[in-house]
């Protein structure tokens, strides 16, 4: 069997949720605290055993590629300042990781960007992450899933418990078969559906091991939604040649950046868990919530 080693992450959409801001700053580069978005989801994957992690960009996206890289200038400007902390910090960003950027091309949709990134991946099974959700924990979500890939040899999607009924529409929503403990049969998703016609509380989004077939499923298939190309449409052909599986996370808390209020959310709980400003921000949200 093939080891994992490559990841796309998609981050070519315009970022509607989070205009104006987003006309010049990608949506996956928004701060959570002080580190971008996309860096969490850069951490989990390389955490998870990851080598080659393949962006897919788009217009105005440009940035993203600058905080992955080495910046000289900088670097040269710590280094003879003495901060010898934020010299190693922004030195070890640029090295996590071979990092890969390719234009999205094709198609409006989430299944284009993994399309695009054929020619990168080859024959092997990969990693597709999206850019503004992560989850953090010990161990991290994507290497779960990938010990579930290393039993079974088939695709596996990352499942969340929706607590909130009326939330379901915002995700696509499995109709499972229980393995055993965290592991479940996907026998269909359905994406967005109503909450009264949901056919369980499990999102199965956000991360996903693939194997190549992908690519034929996703090139063949006729728009869906929107006429858009969905990558959960080509992974439903996929049950056709094989089971799907799903790996509840239990081990690790998720965040969704995805919206304003979410990204708010996210931004209070990273604040307050960290040590150096948690307690003095924890005060001033007792403070400011008496003003309300």
């Amino acid at each position: 069997m093939k080891k994992i080693r490559k990841a796309v992450i998609p981050a070519a959409g315009y970022g509607t949720r989070f205009l104006p801001v987003t006309k010049s700053t990608p949506k996956e580069m928004l701060p959570v605290v002080d580190k971008p978005i996309i860096q969490y989801v850069v951490e989990e994957a390389v955490n998870s055993g990851i080598e080659d992690i393949i962006i897919v960009t788009g217009a105005n996206k440009r940035s993203i590629e600058d905080h992955f890289d080495h910046s000289l200038e900088l670097e040269n400007y710590l280094e003879k300042v003495g901060k010898t902390t934020e010299l190693e910090q922004i030195r070890k960003i640029a090295r996590m990781a071979n990092f890969i950027y390719i234009r999205q091309k094709g198609a409006y949709g989430n299944g284009t960007p993994v399309l695009n990134a054929q020619e990168v991946i080859g024959d092997e099974p990969f990693a597709v992450l999206w850019g503004d959700e992560f989850i953090t924990g010990n161990p991290p979500r994507l290497r779960q899933m990938i010990k579930v890939f290393e039993e079974f040899s088939r695709p596996v999607i990352s499942g969340i418990r929706i607590s909130k009924k009326a939330d379901l529409s915002r995700y696509g929503i499995a109709d499972l078969t229980p393995v055993r403990d965290n592991i479940f049969k996907i026998n269909e998703i359905v994406e967005k559906p109503d909450p009264d016609k949901a056919p369980s509380n499990m999102a199965t989004h956000g991360a996903y091991i693939l194997t190549p077939d992908i690519f034929e499923a996703l090139r063949n298939q006729p728009p869906g939604k929107g006429e858009e190309i969905w990558l959960v449409d080509g992974i439903n052909q996929l049950k056709t040649r094989g089971p799907i599986y799903a790996c509840e996370i239990k081990e690790g808390k998720y965040y969704d950046c995805g919206n304003v209020l979410e990204f708010l959310k996210t931004n209070v709980d990273h604040a307050l868990r960290r040590e150096d400003i948690g307690e003095e921000f924890g005060n001033f949200l007792k403070e400011i919530s008496k003003e309300l």
